[in-house]
């Protein structure tokens, strides 16, 4: 057997049809089983990717139940077989039963030698797309960005964007909504850094009043003021050497905002009370959902403090403008707290996916895992209804644009949402979309699409 070619089973009771099947795939390792016990022994020993397989096995030539039941066992033993099942014209409802069981695909006998090709050769490719899929999940479990789930190409680039600003010192300024994920992103930056081994350190200045603020972030030396009973460092000090996180940075105050201004020029910190300047290496990220620029304008944020801060600048897309991710997300969610709450096997009825992917989510990521979590507690039954949602739909207008980008965008976009919809299972996607499995695979590669994909 050559080690370049891919194993390929045929299990088949026929030798004059073995010999058809053998000669019409040469271009693999072709294995040659009879029976159940030659088939399984086979799947334990090559693992081959892809099996077509004839129900009509001994004992049972005549019938299908022997053939089932192989299947079955095959499938028990290696899940990720694309199983294509080849029947008789008459066999149609076993071959339907058999595609309920987990075959991948059925073809008519007598075979096609040609389309029959194309179905094997394609089985080859789902396989090795989801064994590709399932390998980076694995790389990147553990990834500080593991926590972003998307599929939006924005999102997507954001994410390499991140990987790439990371090992650098470069300043960053997240914008986005509240609930998009700021601090995720943050922490990430931090992760991925050379600092990583340092500390990570947060403060969001709409959280702590102006009086206090300045000793959060700058510390105080004892008797600074009425109850300083000791030195104190601040959080920027607190972080020397690893990464300084300034959530809502908007709400700075404008006296502060000069004196953060001369620690990123100068580098060096003067606790309140103090006289001595300390010299401090730290990374600074900072996030905010106001807009700076027309702050700068009203007089509430200093413009040189904006160009210091903003080195790099982020842009975080809101939920509303990821495409198919609202649906996306509320599955990640429900698996989520289905297991953490021992209520397996939920799912959603079809009027509450469609509230959530017509929701605009003003409180994006954050209000959804909120919302998800309260319907799988609330759900009476197996099923989570739009009640248990508790959401008024609203569905916005998208503008016209030209008619090749229309399409395109609305392809393109339905592929998206059909997938998030059925939670990547490709049989279900391609019945929402009314077109076939071979269709929509095509339209996956045209547009870029990779899903963990499920049968």
């Amino acid at each position: 057997m050559s080690k370049d070619k891919k194993n390929l089973l045929i299990i088949e009771d026929d030798p004059g049809l073995q010999k058809q099947l053998r000669w019409s795939f040469d271009a693999y390792n072709v294995l040659v089983a009879g029976d159940r016990d030659s088939a399984l022994a086979h799947i334990r020993r090559h693992e081959p990717a892809v099996v077509t397989m004839d129900l009509g096995l001994p004992p049972d030539p005549d019938g299908a139940s022997e053939g089932l039941a192989t299947l079955q066992q095959i499938l028990a033993l290696a899940p990720d077989t694309k199983l294509i099942v080849l029947t008789g014209n008459q066999d149609h409802g076993n071959a339907v039963k058999a595609i309920g069981l987990g075959a991948y695909d059925f073809h008519q006998k007598p075979c096609d030698p040609e389309m029959l090709a194309l179905v094997v050769e394609r089985a080859f490719r789902l396989h090795a797309l989801q064994q590709e899929n399932r390998k980076l999940r694995e790389t990147h479990a553990d990834s500080p960005l593991s926590g972003i789930i998307s599929r939006d190409p924005a999102v997507l680039k954001l994410c390499r964007n991140i990987e790439k600003v990371a090992p650098s010192d470069v300043t960053v300024m997240l914008l986005g909504d509240s609930g998009t994920g700021k601090e995720v992103l943050a922490k990430a930056l931090h992760q991925l850094s050379p600092r990583q081994a340092k500390r990570f350190i947060a403060i969001n200045c709409a959280a702590i009043p102006e009086n206090l603020l300045e000793s959060e972030l700058f510390g105080y030396e004892k008797g600074a003021y009425t109850g300083a009973a000791k030195q104190t460092m601040g959080k920027i000090e607190l972080a020397n050497g690893g990464t300084f996180f300034l959530d809502e940075v908007g709400d700075l105050p404008m006296a502060l905002q000069a004196k953060l201004l001369r620690f990123l020029q100068e580098r060096v910190i003067e606790r309140v009370g103090g006289r001595e300047e300390i010299p401090v290496n730290v990374r600074i990220v900072c996030a905010t959902h106001q807009n700076l620029k027309e702050l700068i304008v009203a007089g509430r944020f200093r413009e040189d403090l904006f160009y210091r801060l903003s080195e790099i600048v982020v842009s975080i897309p809101p939920l509303r403008a990821r495409v198919g991710d609202a649906a996306l997300l509320a599955h990640h969610f429900k698996n989520k707290f289905s297991s953490q709450e021992v209520r397996p096997s939920m799912g959603f009825s079809a009027e509450a996916m469609t509230a959530i992917e017509s929701y605009p989510w003003p409180g994006n990521v954050r209000e959804m895992e909120n919302c998800i979590k309260r319907a799988v507690i609330m759900a009476e039954g197996p099923l989570i209804n739009a009640e248990d949602l508790g959401l008024a739909i609203s569905i916005a207008a998208e503008e016209p644009i030209n008619l090749r980008q229309v399409r395109d965008d609305a392809e393109h976009k339905a592929v998206l949402k059909a997938l998030a919809r059925v939670d990547g299972n490709i049989t279900k996607a391609a019945e929402l979309l009314g077109v076939s499995r071979p269709t929509i695979y095509d339209l996956m590669g045209r547009y870029g699409i990779s899903y963990g994909t499920s049968e």
